[in-house]
């Protein structure tokens, strides 16, 4: 079996923690491999409903190994938390494994994500503020303290005295803020580090034994392409790569292994926080679809920004992850609509383009081009053939499948792992 990248092909939110939960039950390893708890997947299946933070989505398969890759930023209070809720909802966790190269987001990263986005007022980029950003650019500025530093306290009190100085200089000096202890931070760490120590190490070796077996590996993504700081709404983006090329590094599996592409894409596009998105529905469109899809952020609970099917930005998403198969996901949020749209390009300066514009200013002013297709305005949620869907329905997953440029190989009809349609094999 191969090693297949499950990526999200928008703004994030499109539905990547049932779609792992889904395929996990054929997987050996699932990796995690970007983001932090900033991002949130909820998954439903016939265990409950659960809303996964850090811990990869296949940690309900009953045999898979899941990692939380070197691409990850690990809030140990947060990891903690999940694994505790989990084990009381008699979940197995055992088979959890931590990178011990993976960025752990300190007290002073959080502090500083609030500052930071204080001081930018009314340019503020709406962060999760959980730290997110200042832990990777502490990775990134070689100032970084990592999973595999609290198996060794000795180590940890040496890097956390060298880095804690110079924080507590930015947060006394630059904005006012009272310094951090150096004792009750290490004293904290050194508490985390006892509890996680049994599931930090080296994951290379479990993902090459799979790989040289044949057995599936899962490469989870979190957010998604249009929220990549490379390829995205850049500076509204996240802090890590969240495109299929990111997967490899982020889980420490050559290129030469990656053996497909699963773009996941909801039916229509939501987002969270500022940041441009031409195809916004900001009437009654937005709210029937931000009400029937319960569009609020798993992490921050804010109300999610909707709107129709965005094709160009779509294009992009295609070309710079080379998707080989795709799964469109909340189909039947638009079961209640007689007609539906689907942006298929822009007006800039009086002209159309057909190009997702780089320049986050030129996509400001971007104003979408609508095709205009049929609803079907039935319940679909029931159906598991895709024969079965209305021929609206399907007309318009055709038309989907035009503008992404793969087969859709998934198309998911509700909350429930159950409630899929497949219409043939992604690997």
């Amino acid at each position: 079996m191969p090693a297949i990248a499950i990526i999200g092909a928008q703004w994030g939110d499109e539905g990547k923690g049932k779609i792992v939960d889904l395929l996990a039950q054929q997987a050996r390893v699932i990796v995690r491999f970007g983001g932090g708890d900033n991002a949130g997947h909820t998954v439903v299946n016939p265990r409950g409903q659960f809303k996964l933070h850090l811990i990869p989505s296949g940690i309900f398969s009953p045999s898979a190994i899941c990692v939380i890759g070197n691409g990850v930023v690990v809030n140990p209070a947060m990891l903690i938390g999940e694994m505790d809720g989990l084990s009381q909802h008699g979940v197995d966790i055992s088979r959890l494994l931590i990178s011990d190269r993976a960025h752990l987001v300190m007290p002073y990263h959080i502090l500083l994500d609030g500052l930071e986005e204080e001081a930018r007022g009314a340019k503020a980029l709406g962060t999760t503020r959980k730290g997110i950003g200042p832990a990777f650019a502490d990775k990134a500025a070689r100032l970084g303290i990592r999973a595999g530093d609290l198996l060794d306290q000795g180590v940890l009190l040496e890097r956390l005295r060298h880095v804690l100085d110079h924080k507590n200089m930015l947060l006394t000096r630059v904005y006012g803020a009272s310094p951090l202890s150096l004792d009750e931070i290490y004293a904290q760490y050194c508490r985390y580090g006892e509890r996680l120590a049994p599931y930090i190490g080296e994951p290379l070796p479990v993902l090459e034994q799979a790989l040289a077996k044949g057995e599936l590996v899962l490469l989870e993504g979190a957010q998604g392409t249009l929220l990549d700081p490379d390829f995205g709404t850049y500076p509204y983006t996240t802090s890590s790569s969240s495109v299929a090329g990111g997967s490899c590094l982020g889980a420490g599996l050559s290129p030469t292994r990656l053996s497909g592409v699963l773009g996941v894409f909801k039916a229509y596009c939501t987002r969270v926080g500022g940041g441009p998105m031409p195809a916004e529905a900001k009437d009654e469109t937005g709210e029937l679809l931000r009400e029937r899809g319960s569009e609020f952020g798993t992490t921050t609970g804010r109300p999610r920004r909707c709107g129709w099917f965005d094709a160009v930005a779509s294009r992009l998403s295609t070309l710079v992850n080379g998707f080989t198969a795709a799964a469109i996901t909340r189909l039947d949020v638009l079961d209640a609509f007689a007609s539906l749209k689907i942006c298929v390009g822009y007006r800039l300066n009086g002209k159309e383009i057909d190009s997702f514009p780089s320049n986050t200013f030129a996509l400001e002013r971007c104003q979408p081009i609508y095709e205009e297709m049929t609803g079907w305005q039935t319940p679909i949620s029931h159906i598991r053939q895709y024969q079965q869907l209305p021929a609206e329905a399907r007309r318009y997953i055709s038309r989907l499948e035009e503008f992404i440029s793969c087969p859709v190989k998934l198309i998911s009809v509700g909350p429930a792992r159950e409630q899929t349609i497949t219409t043939g094999s992604i690997f």
